[in-house]
């Protein structure tokens, strides 16, 4: 069974779900694909991601402190997972008419993401400012 055929059989109906692991795994990359197809956002987090990580391999930070970079990189691509999908179901369900509480919806979708975004910055900081700080002044 080829890849078009598996989706259309297995997903006609949207309410179901997966009783097969490998099929799980093949939605879930789906989701994660179609964020990085159509989200510019969850892109340009991608590539801070690589970025920040290169950054920690550079700097030679412990294995607590990459463990504790790594979680806050993938809380907040979890977090623009979450909004995607929440941005995707608000527009399915009111479709092109403004609706206040959709607004608000998706507004607070953002902002978690926004907030979990400010907050891997403090971490970033408080991670990555004593390392290179070492670096300038010794």
């Amino acid at each position: 069974m080829n890849t078009k055929q598996f989706t259309s059989n297995k997903r006609k109906q949207s309410f179901q779900t997966s009783s097969n692991f490998y099929e799980s795994l093949y939605y879930a990359f789906s989701g994660i694909s179609y964020c990085f197809k159509y989200s510019s956002n969850f892109r340009i987090q991608i590539f801070c991601a690589a970025a920040i990580l290169f950054a920690a391999y550079l700097l030679k930070l412990n294995s607590i402190e990459t463990m504790v970079v790594i979680a806050t990189i993938f809380s907040v691509l979890i977090l623009e997972i979450l909004n995607t999908s929440i941005e995707s179901l608000v527009d399915l369900v009111v479709g092109q008419k403004f609706n206040k509480l959709a607004k608000t919806c998706k507004d607070c979708s953002a902002a978690s993401v926004l907030i979990a975004s400010i907050n891997s910055l403090f971490i970033a900081a408080y991670i990555f400012f004593p390392k290179i700080k070492e670096i300038l002044f010794n």
